[in-house]
């Protein structure tokens, strides 16, 4: 495996070139500009990265992690979390914690100006991840990525 150039530093243009725009592909409302700023200085096992949601828009699909912590620290602008089904306004200064395994969760900017934030958690080998509202269940193993319809899940018995 060859050595991986690591930059222990970002500095705030740096990061700002690294700026890429993302959609959730199971969410049309889904819109972050953002940049992933633990995995460019060499983090293999936490994840950190800004982001910002554009007004009107939403970050990614209600969901919840069956093996990574995930976390969130608003910076600035204003928004709605909707955790465990109900919604909280959120602002500047506001965390949000979600230990494994983890309720769902999701935001959007019902603000003027962009919702800025950090975010981060775990970065494991296997990660399971529901969407209750999409009825599907995303299963990461290592570089693998597979969508299960939850109904077409049965229950499996070793020993009747």
């Amino acid at each position: 495996m060859g050595a991986r150039k690591k930059s222990y530093l970002l500095k705030a243009g740096e990061i700002k070139k690294m700026e890429k725009k993302f959609s959730h592909p199971w969410n049309p409302k889904s819109e972050i500009i953002g940049a992933r700023l633990g995995a460019k200085t060499g983090l293999e096992r936490t994840g950190v990265n800004i982001a910002a949601i554009p007004p009107g828009k939403e970050s990614f699909v209600y969901h919840s992690h069956q093996f990574e912590e995930e976390w969130i620290y608003i910076l600035s602008g204003n928004g709605v979390a909707e955790i465990d089904g109900k919604e909280y306004k959120v602002g500047p200064g506001d965390f949000m914690g979600f230990p494994a395994p983890g309720v769902a969760h999701n935001m959007r900017n019902d603000g003027k100006k962009d919702l800025v934030y950090l975010v981060g958690g775990e970065s494991r080998e296997h990660e399971m991840v529901e969407y209750p509202k999409l009825g599907r269940k995303l299963i990461r193993t290592e570089d693998k990525v597979e969508v299960l319809k939850v109904s077409d899940l049965k229950d499996f018995k070793f020993w009747e």
